[in-house]
């Protein structure tokens, strides 16, 4: 919380996110994504890497399946939670 607070007093137009869920309790997840989400609803483009693959999809406006450092997958959070590979790999459904 406090390097988001620090992160957003020089007034960016760009915030990155580097896993900010990892070692959170559920609840504080919970917090850390509704953080992201107003801040990107005040004007600020967010990019966000996480390995919280249903929660970051619900999220995201545009988003990117990397393996293996290159891009296999890209498209609308929406479209990727729909989508058979991804669903498969990294929701287990």
């Amino acid at each position: 919380m406090c390097a988001i607070g620090r992160g957003l007093m020089a007034l960016p137009k760009l915030l990155m996110f580097d896993e900010p869920s990892l070692g959170l309790s559920p609840i504080l997840v919970q917090e850390v994504f509704e953080i992201a989400k107003r801040i990107n609803r005040e004007g600020v483009t967010v990019l966000l890497v996480e390995q919280n693959v249903r929660q970051t999809l619900a999220l995201c406006d545009r988003a990117y399946v990397l393996e293996n450092g290159r891009i296999v997958l890209q498209g609308t959070g929406k479209e990727l939670l729909n989508d058979k590979h991804v669903r498969e790999a990294y929701l287990g459904i």
